[in-house]
């Protein structure tokens, strides 16, 4: 790899890459391989990538070679991206969700999200690492910690910072440039709070905008994947990717207006337009640097031309949440998913996996298995009065007495919170809205989390919309990152 492209390769956006491509300045394999090059000099410090896609080389030539015979698929035709590693792909690389119980699985078939990009012309890099299980292990396990991967860093300061939530491993790497962009998944907060702590741009959609299918689950009440990326473009470029009806997953067929090109929504003068609410409840917890980010946001905002309303209150404040959507579901959609497992993997049920782990303890059992123990005392049959209560509660609070209501009474376009602080990203994630989150400041100061890692460092704004809002909230995003930048990579 010559120097130049070692210099351009930093902070080079999709568009980018395709102009270059286009022109035969460079070529998708150079891309692939300068990304290679830089996993293989950097991540030894962040350990963000599980494994690199051993046929990536090879298929960026052929994809060279598609350009130059016929031309370009698209945006993404030749640009390396990353998957989180409880994504499935039909290659020679591996699907495990962090667990060593599954370190041998190879899918049988792509996930419809590797399927829509690889149809796009995309390059599947490499797995990236990720807290196991997607964090519902155990209530003492680290955030960016695998029995398989070992524990993700915070390239912005490693060891010190925290790395945020589950797709930890994508952040991580996407934030220290070791691919083009990447695909995380959320629950409550996975995608969200890593984009949160590394500097990134993240969006988790709209329940049933993208397929779930062939993605090892928590939730199929929550559960979604989205894009991780430096910039909103690249975000919008690969949302209409991933979007699409898919029989196997009924969310998708119910869905609302879905778009092949969410980049035609990006409007850098959207904020003159937006009607956005500042929840001031859910900042009560904000010590002072914190807080300094987000009134700075709000008065960047204002000198925009958005109008902001200013506090909003949500009758759903003061609820008490629980968790146990996420605990019923669990042991029923792991179990669906496992079932379908080769026999050659030792396990194929959730009772086996936590069996596994007992029997491989001194590799598996780091931080106990507390929370699939708490999953599977539970029927999996989804029946009981206790699950259907609470997913009742999510539905009525969290939309028609939270996101919905405030929308609704003050006109708005967006709920704006600091980052993953305060609680947003579950508000959305139990109702089953979209969220994005914009790189804006750093806090010199914040909450120390187990293992001693703090949450200071990076920090993005945050907006929530109501369902299928992903062009007002794009539109919002990036007119919001234009007229801020502050989007900066860390120094390796």
């Amino acid at each position: 790899m010559n120097r130049k492209l070692e210099e351009w390769i930093v902070e080079a956006d999709i568009t980018g890459m395709q102009k270059a491509m286009e022109s035969g300045e460079i070529t998708s394999e150079d891309l692939v391989q300068a990304y290679l090059n830089r996993i293989h000099q950097y991540d030894s410090t962040i350990n963000s990538i599980l494994e690199v896609n051993p046929d990536a080389i090879a298929i960026a030539r052929s994809l060279d070679r598609e350009r130059e015979d016929k031309g370009s698929r698209g945006m993404l035709h030749g640009i390396p991206i990353l998957l989180k590693d409880n994504i499935d792909t039909h290659d020679n690389m591996h699907t495990s969700a962090g667990s060593i119980a599954l370190a041998d699985s190879i899918a049988a078939e792509d996930s419809f999200v590797a399927a829509r990009l690889r149809a796009e012309g995309a390059v599947l890099l490499g797995k990236t690492n990720m807290t196991e299980w997607a964090n519902f292990m155990s209530s003492e396990m680290w955030s960016g910690y695998s029995s398989s991967g070992g524990q993700v860093l915070n390239p912005y300061g490693p060891g010190e910072l925290f790395v945020g939530g589950s797709s930890s491993g994508s952040g991580a790497a996407i934030a220290a440039n070791l691919g083009a962009a990447a695909i995380g998944t959320e629950t409550s907060g996975s995608i969200i709070s890593p984009a949160n702590q590394h500097c990134l741009v993240g969006m988790k959609p709209t329940i049933g905008l993208v397929s779930r299918t062939g993605i090892i689950p928590i939730t199929s009440s929550q559960d979604s994947a989205g894009p991780m990326t430096r910039t909103v473009t690249d975000a919008a470029i690969l949302l209409g990717a991933l979007t699409g009806s898919d029989e196997r997953d009924p969310a998708t067929l119910s869905s609302g207006a879905s778009y092949r090109d969410y980049t035609a929504f990006l409007d850098a003068e959207f904020l003159s337009k937006a009607r956005i609410g500042v929840p001031r409840f859910y900042y009560r917890d904000l010590d002072e640097a914190r807080l300094e980010i987000i009134e700075e946001a709000i008065e960047t905002m204002k000198g925009k031309g958005a109008t902001i309303i200013d506090p909003v209150h949500l009758p759903c404040e003061e609820t008490e949440w629980d968790w146990n959507v996420l605990r019923y579901e669990f042991k029923k959609t792991l179990n669906d998913y496992l079932v379908k497992l080769p026999e050659n993997i030792p396990v194929h049920s959730l009772k086996e996996v936590i069996a596994y782990n007992e029997k491989h303890a001194e590799i598996a059992l780091k931080y106990g298995q507390g929370t699939l123990i708490w999953s599977e005392q539970t029927s999996g049959t989804l029946t009981e009065t206790e699950y259907l209560d609470s997913i009742k509660k999510n539905e009525e609070l969290a939309r028609m007495q939270g996101i919905d209501f405030v929308l609704r009474e003050h006109r708005l376009d967006a709920i704006l919170f600091l980052g993953a602080d305060g609680g947003g990203y579950d508000l959305a994630a139990r109702a089953g809205y979209p969220i994005i989150t914009v790189p804006f400041g750093f806090a010199s100061t914040g909450i120390t989390v187990p293992g001693g890692a703090t949450t200071k460092g990076p920090h993005g704004v945050t907006f929530v919309g109501g369902a299928f809002s992903e062009p007002t909230l794009l539109r919002i995003a990036y007119s919001f990152e234009q007229a801020t930048k502050r989007r900066f990579p860390p120094k390796l």
